[in-house]
């Protein structure tokens, strides 16, 4: 692909501080986008629209939501964390597309990419909630994307695990000598996804080379889900 792809194009970045934020923010730009990197937390009802606003034209959206994944039997969890968990990564989901369509339809072009989870594609143990708010992000992508295609707006997600980054594969769980045995285990690929990899193909699917995916969700996980 093209360094200069994404010249011209302005694009929002949500929790750029974490999660896939930080490498999203410096490919993009190296391929030329304008990057409007937001902080926010995104929890009040309000915030999303106000960010949306704040930023003016948006070419692209590229919706980074995360939380550190509960571990909780499923057996044991409680309506605070299923709650939290949704209000996190599902509800400004929904406010942020409610935020962003409209004027993207009305110019009859635009992207939305969520950064997801494969979790949602998978069975994972003591993962029930995370695994149930990621799904509902995929499920309204697919939804949402077949929508909007009418009006050359694509919307579409990358459903990742194994992929290098800060808030669920920090350094120390990487210098695990048993985090190596099961990345050996259970990954295909045999190591963990590079972080420039995983935002480059993010960086394509906002570029206008990627104009005919609509309502799809991208495995990004060295081969996780396969097995």
């Amino acid at each position: 692909m093209s360094n200069q792809s994404l010249v011209g194009k302005r694009v929002l970045i949500t929790q750029a501080d974490m999660f896939m934020g930080p490498v999203l923010c410096e490919v993009f730009a190296r391929h030329g986008a304008t990057v409007i990197a937001n902080t926010d937390a995104l929890l009040a009802p309000d915030a999303p629209a106000t960010v949306v606003a704040q930023a003016g034209q948006i070419d692209a959206l590229v919706a980074n939501l995360a939380i550190p994944a509960p571990t909780t039997a499923a057996t044991e969890v409680s309506d605070e964390e299923w709650r939290d968990t949704f209000a996190i990564l599902v509800d400004p989901l929904a406010r942020l597309f409610r935020a962003t369509l409209p004027a993207m339809i009305e110019r009859r072009s635009g992207k939305i990419l969520v950064m997801g989870s494969a979790s949602a594609l998978r069975g994972m143990k003591r993962a029930s909630t995370y695994s149930a708010a990621r799904g509902a992000q995929l499920a309204y992508v697919q939804a949402v994307g077949v929508e909007v295609a009418p009006h050359n707006v694509q919307v579409n997600a990358i459903a990742q695990n194994f992929v290098d980054n800060p808030t669920y594969f920090p350094p120390e769980v990487q210098a695990n000598p048993r985090f190596q045995e099961r990345l050996k285990r259970e990954v295909p690929l045999g190591r963990l996804v590079g972080a420039d990899e995983d935002a480059e193909f993010a960086a394509y699917l906002c570029s206008d080379s990627a104009n005919c995916f609509v309502g799809q969700v991208f495995p990004v996980c060295g081969g996780w889900v396969m097995r």
